[in-house]
């Protein structure tokens, strides 16, 4: 066969030579001939370039080739990763780790070669015996005393994926210096010859049901006020795991703090990686939350939540007055679980001074205001959940973690787990149903009493793409023309302030003063106008997109003005969107 003659990419012709030369087994093989008598740009794309382990580990299609998710590589980036841990604790004789997957296909696959590389590297490695949640996961590194951790799970994204994500000894996903690190370590491992693997599972520790409930009894914990469950345990609750590992943890946590009406939609409760009924399992979109709500206007339930695949994120609908059912977005459900718990706390005398909540700074303002005015402090950080853990990590013994989260719809309660947490979500959701019904109202009037008491805070989004080179060049250079020339307003309000995340300066656009902001570095800019507005531009370091994020803030002086707030915040936001030329 003549390799050089087809019409691909020189790296694509490389690595299918070594492909077909090297160690790998015999479907693997014919699957690349078949390749090669069907679509050049099909195989180009699977062979291309190795599949990029970034700083979140790898995510990817599922197929043959160096480009897609697949068993050797998995292989290659683990060893890479048991490098990497074993050169960080030397004098650690058996480095330990946790593994866990979620329902995709081929996680269990991958899960068991990531412990056989692991085992083969001297590991003390820990399996779960199925699928868990990520945030289980997270749980299990710090509870079992483990230098590193790994999930296979590619989150909400679409069948045709699987991803690795890889922890450190906190429980929390690489942060720096170990992600760049790791990646570093993964570079280096060429090909098959340099992977060490154990053909069984020998020497593998399985483990399932004794952790579950140690971390079942971590989540109970965080329960503030039992007595509310307890008069309200029958509220009707509808939860969808999305064909996930939700499955197997929420229901048995909501069943043990004392509900007793869940109501699971039974289409969705096996797990099921070709997701069949939901055309993306992506609780932050209508079409994966249709077939709960739609059983939520059966039975007239109180609540309405979903899990993504691997249960570290949590969508949730609520019910109007009118009997209509809304799905609230990120912001909104973080919003309503700080605002619970910040009171509480409170109410229940818990608040000594050194409490404080996290959340990125792309999340609504409306929780820091929140916890503000309590007297509770306030940390942003960048986005991604693995900066919450680590500002976490940063203030461990000195100060007490109360909850957070970002507005894609991750939130943690409590510090036992280092990352999203879908199952301590869900708990904590159905509590709050609860407390609100002892008061006679619903999850959807505590909003309303929220947005009353501080304001009615409204976020968009806005994702501008170029093509290509030029396109990324395009966008380089509008965020030098924001650096160089900012806005003096937007939409006609002054701007008082602009922090340049890159710099590691905050600006008071009044008085001239320069503050230091204390994050990593990142390509972000926000304004923040007089008249209460945020902007965040954000670019996409791996394409040619930049993000828009815009925050709003407005009165809402009664419920049944909701509506008609809702519609002049939105109207709101096209406006800035006109004002800044982005339509």
């Amino acid at each position: 066969m003549n390799i050089d003659a087809l019409k691909i990419d020189e790296s694509a012709k490389r690595n299918i030579q070594t492909w077909l030369d090297g160690d790998y087994d015999q479907p693997t093989k014919q699957a690349i001939l078949q390749m090669i008598d069907g679509d050049p740009n099909e195989l180009n794309e699977a062979f291309y370039r190795s599949l990029e382990f970034g700083t979140g580990g790898l995510r990817g299609i599922m197929g043959v080739g160096t480009n897609r998710m697949n068993k050797y590589t998995v292989a290659m980036a683990t060893q890479g990763l048991a490098n990497y841990v074993k050169k960080s604790f030397p004098s650690i004789a058996a480095p330990k780790a946790a593994i866990a997957h979620d329902s995709r296909n081929h996680s269990r696959e991958f899960a068991e070669i990531t412990a056989r590389v692991l085992a083969a590297n001297g590991f003390k490695v820990f399996l779960f015996e199925d699928l868990r949640p990520t945030p289980e996961l997270s749980f299990a590194v710090r509870q079992l005393g483990c230098q590193t951790g790994v999930m296979l799970t590619a989150s909400h994204n679409p069948k045709e994926y699987n991803g690795y994500k890889a922890y450190w000894d906190d429980g929390c996903q690489l942060t720096e210096p170990h992600d760049v690190n790791v990646i570093d370590e993964v570079n280096k491992i060429q090909t098959l010859a340099d992977v060490h693997m154990q053909e069984t599972l020998d020497n593998i520790q399985i483990i399932g049901n004794d952790l579950d409930t140690v971390y079942l009894d971590r989540v109970m914990q965080n329960s503030i006020h039992p007595e509310s469950i307890k008069r309200h345990g029958d509220i009707k609750i509808v939860y969808t795991p999305l064909h996930g590992t939700g499955i197997t943890m929420i229901p048995r946590a909501l069943k043990q703090l004392g509900f007793t009406n869940v109501n699971i939609v039974e289409e969705q409760a096996t797990p099921d990686g070709n997701f069949p009924t939901t055309p993306s399992p992506n609780p932050e979109e209508q079409a994966a939350m249709k077939m709960a709500v739609d059983l939520a206007k059966k039975i007239d339930a109180d609540i309405v939540f979903a899990s993504d695949p691997d249960a570290d994120r949590v969508g949730v609908a609520v019910k109007r007055p009118d009997g209509e059912w809304m799905l609230l977005n990120g912001n909104q459900t973080m919003s309503v679980i700080i605002y619970y718990l910040t009171k509480a706390w409170k109410e229940t005398g818990r608040l000594t001074g050194k409490e404080y909540i996290v959340k990125t700074i792309v999340t609504s303002e409306l929780p820091a205001d929140i916890a503000k005015r309590l007297g509770i402090k306030v940390y942003d950080v960048l986005t991604g959940f693995k900066w919450i853990g680590a500002k976490i990590r940063e203030l461990e013994g000195r100060e007490t973690f109360i909850g957070g989260g970002e507005e894609s719809y991750g939130y943690m309660v409590g510090d036992f787990v280092r990352d999203k947490d879908a199952v301590s979500a869900c708990s904590m959701i159905a509590e709050i149903t609860a407390w609100a019904a002892d008061q006679g109202k619903t999850f959807f009037d505590v909003l309303c009493d929220l947005y009353t008491e501080y304001g009615f805070y409204k976020e968009g989004l806005l994702s501008v793409v170029r093509k290509g080179k030029s396109g990324a060049e395009e966008i380089q250079e509008m965020m030098r023309q924001y650096r160089q020339n900012p806005p003096k307003e937007i939409d006609g309000s002054p701007v008082i302030r602009i922090n340049d995340i890159k710099a590691h300066t905050s600006t008071d656009m009044l008085t001239g003063k320069v503050d230091t902001i204390d994050l990593p570095s990142s390509n972000v800019l926000q304004f923040f106008t007089q008249d209460g507005c945020k902007v965040t531009v954000r670019p996409s370091g791996t394409e040619p997109k930049i993000k828009f994020y815009f925050g709003v803030k407005g009165q809402l002086k009664s419920k049944a003005d909701f509506d008609s707030a809702i519609q002049a915040l939105d109207a709101k936001i096209e406006s800035i969107k006109k004002s800044m030329q982005l339509i």
